[in-house]
């Protein structure tokens, strides 16, 4: 009979706060922020510093790259790491599109004014122009040569017209460029080059007017946009000395040598100089535009003051009347430089490295007299801070820099090395560097934080009161949970404890350690003058010949099995200490190792990425697994069976059979290495801690799991993506700047397939009825055909109905690449049901779609056959029948929402006299004529 086991799914991911992958952004409030947290986003409300909801569509493992919010308020576009982008609304918490398109990491998001279109650039160079509300990719600009790292929709600032104009997008490059693209032509205009390495960042001020760009130079570039030439054609454009040489005689005497230079819509302006000599990685200006911060990639934020005209004309004032002091030259031109429009106030330093921040959008800057500053930092750590907009620099006590709040409890500042589960299984102790965090694992929650040194092994002393833990400089830490607070502290090893277990009969614990030592340990109890306080007391040593690297005892207390760093792991009895086996077979140190309940297996695992089973008896080896790609870090039983966990630095999770020796199956979803794993009990659940601060709980399901299945399902995985690779590389060489926006993918391959079985299952159903029609009509007899049990099941629809419903399940941005798969056969048969759908009026948005996707596709198949002539004539007559009755419609609601706009505003539009409480007189003594104003409701 086939062994069926239980499988362990993803129930609950904590322990990060914000990820260092992509952006942060406030909400329109304020009041909110939006956080990536690995393949999740994170609503925090930053006052009370609580999770407000978390945005993770169910299976997805990709972590979030890129992050944007819609002028609309309530829209955010996230991009993934496998190039998919989903928009979240933030009112429902619910992810309303997918969009997919890039073939690896989207790093850069940005919505235009109107918020229904999106720009996104990835790893892959392009560019994709996306309409939000059709849900679909317009066209892709390809012209970059390395990763997209910002993107900028570039409108004219004093456009207050209702009518949508296309605009132009802005898009930075690693390959050093920026370019400007022309939307309504789809071309690259111009391609800036002033950078000498990689641009990270641009941002353009408020007015449209100053594109500022910044890499690793020590300078930021200021350009200026020029609306008076963005606004001339091509062929319009004249060269940069027109004007200059329009009053020249010799105007006609070109120098051969010189090219011919067009006019610039963006040229360069001046280098804006910094204090930080890192490259910069965030630019952003104030919504108010009146303020800048640039920030590095270090500690540092700089926020530049930007002058308004009347500061602008008082410090030219005072340079030139500086310089008539001095005696020097006057310059009389009234041309306004980079510096007198940028002076930097204040430079705002964060005590780690500022991964990214971000403005308040709630303008406040007269009445609270400060900038909001959000910064996220990268060890896990959201910051608010107060920074000083007028800064006086010769006060005596300048204004500084005020940390306003931090959101830091929900998570460790460094990478988590240890966990370990209390004897109910309801409490997890997890260290990092310098912190000890007790977490509830029902709900999830923090319930204590406590300093600690570098913990490297920990465990809860029994009675579940009492936490301890082996430090990297060689001391024991005995913590209280209840007080949170350092009982005790011994300087147990001269060098780091590696390892340290509690005793089966749990009245003491040994610890191995880096200075070849293994100490026991007895616990007892102290009398403080308060009370009895716990303690424990050293007991014995037994000395080794290398360093101890993990200790273990079995469960019956008669073994107790040593791992050191020669890669033997030594096997002593317990109570005499005397020598029993040495296991020798790994190539590297053992890094861990567990012995089964029955005390009959001790599985150890070691950085030779293999996993060895021993006998307990003889000291056989029974069987030696290569487990994992990289180091494997920790291994435990499954209490009362045979099956074990492994974690590795490869960042997956495998459970194993014991007896059969198999891997039953392997979980994915952290980010980084995995460092930590504690097991329940039982095995009801799994808990592991990893390199990228995220503590996952796996949880045991009543789902059977076979081995077979999963292995056809593995290589069913590994044959789809060779597939979807394989047609990646044969659309790659294309030449040209503008592309199509869709990408080959398994769900557009599956839904092409399901289109042709619905049309094959379409055809069948009508020739058997036409078949039985026509014999009906001769005379002959004939029987109905029977219906076809799919279309009964679907509530006995019509064939054509089915083929439509087919289709409308599929979503609007893969629908072009699905029916791309079709071939001519299958697209001549669409033919007959688009001009059936025509006539019924069925969707007639969606049929228009389909049929100028086939025409695109087929157009040369089509031209050159007559015979599908007569069909597209009767397609065009009713299509142009039924847009023209849509466009009817829309006209006529059009018109009456016209109506009922103007005739709302002509009830809830009131006069009101203004009368003051005092009213004021005239010389002659009358009093004034009262004011009329309109108010609106």
């Amino acid at each position: 009979m086939v062994k069926a086991y239980l499988r362990y799914e993803p129930l609950a991911s904590f322990g990060v706060i914000n990820s260092t992958s992509s952006t942060i952004c406030y909400d329109d409030t304020g009041k909110l922020a939006i956080t990536p947290a690995l393949e999740a986003v994170i609503v925090w409300d930053l006052r009370r510093g609580v999770e407000v909801a978390r945005w993770h569509e169910f299976g997805n493992k990709a972590a979030v790259t890129g992050l944007a919010k819609s002028t609309n308020g309530k829209d955010y576009a996230v991009g993934y790491a496998d190039g998919t982008i989903r928009i979240w609304d933030m009112t429902t918490g619910q992810s309303t599109v997918t969009l997919s398109g890039h073939r690896s990491a989207v790093t850069a998001l940005a919505f235009d004014a109107s918020g229904t279109r999106l720009a996104s650039g990835a790893r892959d160079t392009d560019v994709i122009v996306w309409d939000v509300v059709a849900e679909a990719g317009l066209f892709r600009l390809k012209g970059h040569k390395d990763q997209i790292t910002c993107l900028q929709f570039l409108a004219k600032p004093d456009s207050n017209s209702t009518t949508a104009t296309e605009g132009y997008l802005i898009s930075s490059s690693k390959d050093t460029l920026l370019k400007l693209w022309d939307l309504a032509a789809q071309f690259c205009r111009e391609t800036m080059v002033a950078h000498r390495s990689e641009v990270w960042a641009f941002d353009i001020s408020t007015d449209r007017t100053i594109l500022l760009s910044g890499g690793a130079e020590p300078t930021a570039k200021a350009w200026k946009i020029h609306w008076d030439v963005l606004d001339l054609a091509l062929n319009d454009l004249g060269t940069k000395d027109d004007k200059n040489d329009k009053n020249d005689e010799n105007a006609m005497e070109v120098d051969a040598m010189t090219p011919a230079t067009l006019q610039k819509a963006i040229s360069f302006y001046g280098d804006l100089p910094r204090h930080s000599t890192q490259r910069i990685s965030t630019i952003r200006f104030h919504p108010s535009g009146r303020c800048l911060g640039v920030q590095a990639n270090d500690r540092s934020i700089e926020i530049y003051r930007i002058r308004s005209h009347d500061d602008i004309r008082k410090k030219m004032q005072r340079r030139k009347k500086r310089a008539k002091e001095k005696g020097k030259q006057v310059d009389d031109t009234d041309e306004i430089k980079l510096d007198d429009e940028f002076s930097s106030q204040v430079i705002l330093r964060t005590p780690a490295r500022v991964a990214t921040f971000a403005f308040n959008p709630v303008d406040q800057i007269d009445k609270a007299g400060h900038i909001e500053v959000l910064v996220a930092l990268t060890n896990n750590t959201i910051e608010v801070y107060h920074a000083p907009y007028l800064v006086d620099k010769k006060a005596q006590e300048p204004a500084e820099v005020v940390k306003a709040s931090s959101l830091d409890l929900p998570g460790h500042r460094s990478d988590i090395r240890t966990l370990t589960l209390n004897s109910d299984d309801d409490m997890l102790a997890s260290t990092s560097q310098d912190l000890l965090k007790l977490w509830n694992i029902k709900t999830r929650q923090c319930i204590r934080t406590m300093e600690c040194g570098y913990a490297i092994c920990s465990a809860f002393v029994p009675g579940d009161r009492h936490v301890l833990l082996g430090t990297k400089t060689g001391e024991l830490e005995l913590y209280d949970i209840g007080s949170a607070q350092l009982l005790q502290s011994v300087k147990a090893h001269e060098g780091a404890i590696y390892s340290l277990a509690i005793r089966p009969d749990k009245r003491g614990f040994v610890t191995g350690s880096a200075d070849k030592d293994v100490k026991f340990w007895d616990f007892d109890l102290v009398d403080t003058g308060k009370g009895q306080s716990l303690s424990f007391t050293h007991m014995r040593t037994l000395k080794m010949s290398d360093e101890v690297l993990c200790v273990r005892y079995s469960p019956n207390q008669s073994l107790l099995a040593v791992s050191l760093l020669d890669t033997t792991v030594k096997v002593f009895y317990h109570d005499t200490l005397k020598f029993f086996l040495s296991l020798y077979g790994h190539k590297l140190p053992v890094m861990d190792m567990d012995i089964s309940s029955d005390n009959t297996l001790i599985a150890t695992c070691s950085a030779d990425k293999n996993v060895k089973l021993w006998g307990l008896d003889f000291g056989d080896c029974h069987k030696s697994l290569f487990a994992h790609q990289d180091s494997i870090m920790s291994v435990k039983f499954v209490w009362g069976t045979h099956y074990f966990f492994t974690v590795s630095k490869d960042k997956t999770v495998k459970y194993w059979d014991g007896d059969k020796f198999e891997n039953i199956m392997k979980l994915e979803g952290h980010h980084g290495e995995v460092w930590a794993l504690a097991v329940a009990k039982h095995g009801s659940f799994v808990v592991t801690g990893s390199h990228d601060r995220s503590i996952r709980v796996w949880e045991k399901t009543d789902e059977q799991l076979f081995l077979e299945e999963e292995r056809e399902k593995e290589l069913e995985e590994l044959y789809e993506s060779t597939l979807v690779g394989q047609m990646e590389k044969t659309s790659i060489d294309q030449e040209g700047e503008v592309d199509a926006a869709g990408i080959q993918t398994m769900e557009t391959l599956k839904a092409g397939e399901r289109i042709m079985e619905a049309i094959d299952l379409a055809d069948q159903e009508r020739q058997g009825w036409e078949a039985y029609e026509q014999a009906k009509s001769k005379g002959l007899p004939a029987v109905p055909p029977p219906r076809n049990t799919i279309l009964i099941a679907m509530g006995d629809v019509a064939p054509e109905r089915y083929v439509l419903d087919t289709i409308q399940k599929i979503r609007t941005n893969d629908l072009e690449e699905a029916l791309l798969v079709l071939p001519f056969s299958k697209a001549q048969s669409l033919f007959v049901y688009i001009d059936i759908w025509a006539k019924k009026n069925w969707n007639i948005v969606l049929v228009s779609r389909v049929l100028f996707i086939l025409v695109k596709i087929h157009h040369n198949q089509i031209t050159a056959n007559r015979l599908i002539r007569p069909m597209l004539e009767s397609i065009r007559t009713h299509l142009r029948t039924q847009l023209q009755r849509q466009k009817d419609v829309i006209g006529y609601n059009r018109a009456a929402l016209g109506y009922l706009q103007r005739d709302w505003k002509a009830k809830n539009t009131a006069e009101f006299m203004d009368d003051s409480a005092a009213a004021p007189t005239t010389a002659q003594g009358d009093d004034k004529k009262r004011k009329f104003i309109n108010l609106t409701a």
